[in-house]
């Protein structure tokens, strides 16, 4: 008899496979077991997924640095927490579509050209949403970099494995909080004000641990992020109208100016 995952000789007797570890299955599939398989992966308090997802809040050093450092069957690997977050985030613009779609009726938020604009950035993000958080790693990982330009714990790559363990659990809580949110009745700014702070706090939180900072280190290491976000804000709004006007959109910006106009 051979396992079927990795074509190693086993036991009639075994129950799992002394090279790969993996369970040795000899019943047909049926909805019972598939049911069986999902709780004992996904909803029993000793899986991965709830340990990674408690441990990234009570101890993210633990979680995060132990990957980096080797620690492979603890916790959900970093690639695969990242899918989950991914897909969850994907099923969270399916049910605001589907059922909340007046939850991003931008009408009190500005004129009438601020809410096109902002309509528009939304359905951008929306409809590219996977790439979205792709990239945004990758640029969070080299702000963390500016910012700990003297401290050399942490190499690129690493970085990228830090960010993705903190961008995909603050995915995981902002499709908790924006789906509950949305049952309650909340606007998207209020759901916004909420989850904003959240985000940069706990970002915070897991580089403080895993930096291994003082509360005073922290704050210091947060005013040089600040200045360093300020000046790409500015040089983020310089290339978003360049793409407005790459992509034929500049009459956004036209008709904001003249709602203003109309409004002062």
């Amino acid at each position: 008899m051979q396992c079927k995952n990795c074509q190693t000789e086993i036991q009639e007797s075994d129950d799992f496979c002394s090279a790969c570890g993996g369970r040795i299955i000899r019943n047909r599939l049926t909805l019972r077991n598939l049911f069986e398989h999902f709780s004992e992966q996904f909803l029993n308090y000793d899986n991965k997924f709830i340990q990674t997802f408690i441990g990234l809040f009570t101890k993210p050093d633990d979680v995060i640095g132990g990957y980096i450092s080797g620690v492979r069957k603890r916790y959900v690997n970093v690639i695969s927490y990242f899918a989950i977050s991914v897909t969850l985030a994907g099923l969270q613009v399916f049910i605001f579509k589907k059922f909340y779609p007046e939850l991003f009726n931008f009408g009190s938020y500005g004129t009438p050209g601020g809410e096109e604009m902002m309509q528009y950035i939304l359905d951008l993000t929306q409809e590219y949403q996977a790439i979205a958080m792709m990239v945004n790693i990758p640029i969070y990982a080299i702000l963390c970099k500016l910012t700990f330009f003297r401290n050399k714990t942490y190499n690129y790559t690493e970085l990228l494995t830090i960010f993705m363990y903190i961008y995909s659990q603050t995915t995981i809580v902002s499709v908790i909080i924006s789906i509950t949110g949305a049952i309650l009745g909340l606007t998207f700014g209020s759901i916004s004000m909420l989850l904003l702070p959240f985000m940069f706090i706990y970002t915070a939180y897991c580089l403080k641990k895993l930096y291994k900072l003082s509360m005073k280190g922290i704050l210091i290491k947060t005013l040089i992020f600040l200045i360093i976000v300020s000046i790409l804000y500015v040089l983020s709004i310089i290339a978003a109208v360049a793409i407005l006007y790459l992509t034929g959109n500049m009459d956004i910006l036209k008709r904001m100016a003249e709602s203003q106009n109309m409004v002062n």
